[in-house]
């Protein structure tokens, strides 16, 4: 019989990296705030970039289509930092994972749906949405960390 167990570390690499990631999150939505007035979360990106693209009523609302550019920015600073941050922080080499193509492909289609149901994702809800004190977002973020978890356990065994 298989023994199971319900406790795998929290932080089986370490979490001070994880503190600065989100701390430079933070302050990243907290600038594009004060000094736009926007809110920063990726899931508005997706749907107002999709805009260019695809001429369906939905993707053509005005909230896609008159913020697409400013998001699509937005959206290249990730990348930039992203690639910043391997080049002078991880001696240029990129970061890989094992997982096949396909359950990215399957994991990010769950996401991206439980983004438009839950009327946001994880960055504009866990940054933008508990900074505001929403309990909406409150509610998200506790769903998503909590769905993350059990997930994370029963594909780790």
């Amino acid at each position: 019989m298989h023994s199971f167990s319900f406790y795998l570390p929290p932080f089986p690499q370490g979490w001070l990296h994880y503190l600065l990631g989100g701390m430079i999150m933070g302050l990243g939505v907290a600038i594009l705030y004060v000094l736009t007035g926007r809110i920063g979360g990726m899931s508005s990106v997706f749907s107002s970039t999709w805009s260019y693209l695809v001429q369906t009523p939905f993707f053509q609302q005005t909230k896609f289509t008159s913020t697409r550019v400013w998001r699509l920015v937005y959206a290249l600073g990730l990348i930039v930092g992203a690639f910043l941050w391997m080049l002078f922080f991880h001696d240029g080499q990129a970061l890989g994972t094992q997982i096949p193509w396909w359950k990215l492909l399957v994991g990010g289609m769950f996401v991206g749906y439980g983004a438009r149901l839950g009327g946001g994702c994880t960055s504009g809800h866990g940054i933008c949405g508990l900074a505001w004190l929403q309990p909406a977002s409150l509610a998200a973020v506790v769903t998503f960390m909590v769905t993350a978890m059990i997930t994370a356990n029963l594909f780790n065994r």
